[in-house]
């Protein structure tokens, strides 16, 4: 048995302004700060091997706020698989320091869906422009995409297959996973999780810094949602 903790990002600064934001990388509000300590004191107890997280700011700050309250007392150190120099100038030395640390690998493929043209819009701007109705297709549709943008559909081809090629060996060597990323990029995991339909998955709402909990038995490849 291993855990799965899921977790939406605390609220953006765009959050907080009802903007789209997609890949435009913009970090936590001071409500997103008090989000993320607030999930760290939900998923303290909870033994946690290896974090993952999107590249974008707001999910590794998330990540590393909450586990400030862990009670490992683990430090987050963010690698950077394409970034050779990052890689090899980042190395640590010590044995000792590298025991008190926890990895947090970021993958672009865990990042939010891109919005295309609506990123940097208000929410409201954007239905004045496009109408309400069309904008509620993009938003809530499975296929739907927005101008230059990724649909639901999309991010799901790009998230799932990271989750099952990167992630799932460590589950099945019974490591326990964090996940830090997006509404749309973890929703496309949670759709295989428990085994949504298009329909379902595109009205599925995820909380900001509501930690989502998983038990994963390796023996049926099975996934039982606990919190």
């Amino acid at each position: 048995m291993s855990y799965l903790i899921l977790l939406r990002h605390g609220q953006s600064v765009w959050n907080e302004k009802n903007i789209f934001t997609g890949w435009v990388d913009v970090p936590l509000s001071p409500l997103g700060i008090e989000q993320a300590l607030a999930a760290g004191e939900i998923i303290k107890n909870y033994p946690i091997d290896v974090i993952f997280s999107s590249q974008l700011i707001r999910a590794k700050m998330t990540a590393s706020l909450s586990m400030l309250a862990h009670k490992d007392h683990k430090i987050p150190v963010i690698l950077n698989p394409s970034d050779d120099r990052m890689q090899g100038w980042a190395h640590i030395y010590s044995d000792e320091t590298k025991r008190q640390t926890i990895p947090m690998i970021c993958a672009w493929q865990l990042n939010e869906r891109m919005y295309g043209q609506l990123q940097g819009l208000n929410k409201a701007e954007t239905a004045s422009r496009y109408g309400a109705e069309q904008v509620q297709k993009w938003r809530r549709s499975y296929n739907e995409r927005p101008p230059e943008g990724e649909s639901l559909k999309m991010t799901v081809e790009r998230a799932w297959p990271y989750f099952e090629k990167v992630i799932l060996p460590y589950l099945k060597d019974q490591k326990n996973v964090f996940i830090s990323a997006h509404g749309n990029s973890l929703r496309a995991i949670i759709m295989h999780l428990d085994h949504l339909s298009e329909d379902e998955v595109a009205q599925l709402e995820l909380e900001t810094g509501k930690p989502i909990v998983y038990r994963y038995d390796m023996t049926r490849n099975r996934y039982e949602k606990i919190s």
